[in-house]
C-alpha cells in the first residue's frame, strides 16, 4: 500500500451529499411556502365568494356610501353635524370622537378612583378598609351592563323635568334631560391667552429641569414649584387682560319645555362614564393593592427610619416600586374600558358602535365594510394604548436590562 493510499484510508469519511430539495432548511421553507400559499388562496376565495354573493343580493361592495348624505341627527357631537348636509363619513367621525371622549375620561377617573380605593384597602383604619373591600367585591361581581342600566334608569331618569330642575350654584341646572351649565364664548385675540399658557408651560418645564440639576450639584432646593405656579397663572392672566378680556358666557335659560343656551351634558354620557369608571376602578384597586403588597416591607421600614410620614413614604417610596407590577395589568384594564364602551348602545349614547355600526349599517346595508372599519378602529386604539403603556412601563423600570 502506497503512502497516498494509506492517507486516504485514514482520512475521515465525508457525509453523503444531500440534494438541496431534501435538506432540512429547504423542506421547512417549502412547507411554510405551501402553507402560506394555501392560506392566501383560501382568503382570496372567501373574499371573491363574499363579493359575488353581495353583488347578487344588491349589497354594496365599495365605499361610495362614505360621501353620501347621512339623513339622521346625532344628539351629542363634538364637531358640527347636520342631517341634511353631513355625510356618513362625518357620522363615523362623530361616533369615533364620542368613543374617544368617554374612553379618555373613563381612563382618568377609573385610574384616580382605583388608586384611592386600592390604597384604602390597605388602610389601618378598619372602617375605611372594609368599605373599600365591600365596594370592590360588589362592583366586580355585578355585570357591567346591569350597572349601566342602573345608572341610566334608576339614578338619572327619576330626576325632575326641566320645569322642576334642580338649581345649582353658578347658573347650573340638573334635570332628567341632562346637566345645563354656562358655556364660555371666546372673543377675538383669546388665542393670546393660549399662547401665553403654552409659553408658561415650556418655561416651567425648563425651570423644573434647572432645579433638579441645581439640587444634584449644590443640594440647594430653590422654590421652582412656586415660581412655575406663578408663571402658569400670572402670564396667561396678563395676556387675557391685555387682549381686553375676550370672554363671555352663554347662560342656560328655560324656554318652553327645555333649556336653551349654555352647554348640555347628556344623561346617556354620564351613565356610561359612571358605569365604566366605577366598574374598571374596582379591578384597578385590586391591581394597586397587589402591587403595593409586592414591595418589600423593609422599604416602608427604611422610609420610616428616615423620618418620612406614612403618606409620603407610600407616595415616594412604595408606589414608584409597585408601578413595575401595576402597569402591565393596568394596560389590560384600559383596553377593557375602551372596548366596553361599545355597550353604550344600551343607554343610547352615540358612540362609534351605535352611530356607525348601527345606524349607518342599517341605512346603507354595507355590513362588511362598516364592520371591518369598526374592528380596525378598535384594533388601532388598542395597539396605540398598549404602545403608550409599554413606553411608560420601560420608564418606570428601575433595573436596567
Amino acid at each position: 500500500m502506497t503512502q497516498a493510499d494509506a492517507a486516504q484510508a485514514h482520512a475521515p469519511l465525508e457525509p453523503p451529499r444531500v440534494p438541496f430539495w431534501r435538506a432540512g432548511w429547504t423542506k421547512g421553507a417549502l412547507w411554510q411556502g405551501a402553507l402560506l400559499a394555501a392560506f392566501v388562496w383560501l382568503a382570496w376565495s372567501a373574499v371573491e365568494n363574499t363579493a359575488e354573493n353581495m353583488r347578487l343580493r344588491g349589497v354594496p361592495t365599495d365605499f361610495s356610501f362614505w360621501w353620501r348624505p347621512a339623513g339622521f341627527d346625532v344628539n351629542q357631537t363634538l364637531i358640527p353635524f347636520s342631517s341634511s348636509s353631513s355625510t356618513y363619513g362625518e357620522a363615523f367621525l362623530v361616533g369615533l370622537l364620542n368613543t374617544l371622549l368617554v374612553a379618555a375620561l373613563g381612563v382618568v377617573l377609573a385610574t384616580v378612583l382605583g388608586f384611592l380605593i386600592g390604597v384604602a384597602r390597605l388602610s389601618t383604619n378598619w372602617i375605611v378598609a372594609k368599605l373599600a373591600a365591600v365596594y370592590v367585591e360588589v362592583i366586580r361581581n355585578t355585570p357591567l351592563l346591569l350597572q349601566l342600566l342602573f345608572w341610566y334608569n334608576a339614578a338619572l331618569k327619576p330626576l325632575p323635568n326641566p320645569r322642576q330642575s334642580v338649581a345649582l350654584p353658578g347658573g347650573i341646572y340638573l334635570n332628567n334631560r341632562g346637566l345645563f351649565a354656562p358655556e364660555p364664548i371666546f372673543g377675538p385675540h383669546f388665542d393670546w391667552t393660549l399662547w401665553a399658557l403654552g409659553a408658561a408651560v415650556v418655561v416651567s418645564l425648563g425651570l423644573r429641569a434647572y432645579g433638579k440639576r441645581l439640587r444634584a450639584t449644590t443640594s440647594r432646593r430653590p422654590p421652582m414649584g412656586r415660581i412655575a405656579l406663578a408663571l402658569m397663572i400670572g402670564l396667561p392672566l396678563l395676556a387675557f387682560l391685555a387682549a381686553g378680556a375676550p370672554l363671555a358666557w352663554s347662560v342656560p335659560e328655560l324656554r318652553g319645555f327645555n333649556f336653551q343656551g349654555g352647554v348640555r351634558i347628556y344623561p346617556e354620557f354620564v351613565a356610561l362614564l359612571l358605569g365604566l369608571s366605577l366598574y374598571t376602578a374596582a379591578f384597578i384597586a385590586e391591581i394597586v393593592r397587589a402591587g403595593v403588597l409586592s414591595v418589600s416591607h423593609g422599604q416602608s421600614e427604611a422610609a420610616a427610619a428616615l423620618g418620612l410620614p406614612r403618606g409620603r413614604a407610600l407616595r415616594l417610596v412604595v408606589i414608584p416600586q409597585a408601578m413595575r407590577v401595576v402597569v402591565p395589568p393596568l394596560t389590560n384594564q384600559y383596553l377593557n374600558l375602551t372596548k366596553n364602551s361599545s355597550l353604550a348602545v344600551f343607554v343610547g349614547y352615540p358612540d362609534l358602535v351605535q352611530v356607525f355600526a348601527g345606524t349607518v349599517l342599517n341605512q346603507t346595508g354595507a355590513a362588511v365594510q362598516v364592520i371591518s372599519i369598526t374592528m380596525a378602529v378598535y384594533l388601532v386604539i388598542s395597539l396605540a394604548t398598549s404602545a403608550a403603556m409599554n413606553l411608560y412601563n420601560r420608564r418606570m423600570a428601575l433595573a436596567e436590562r
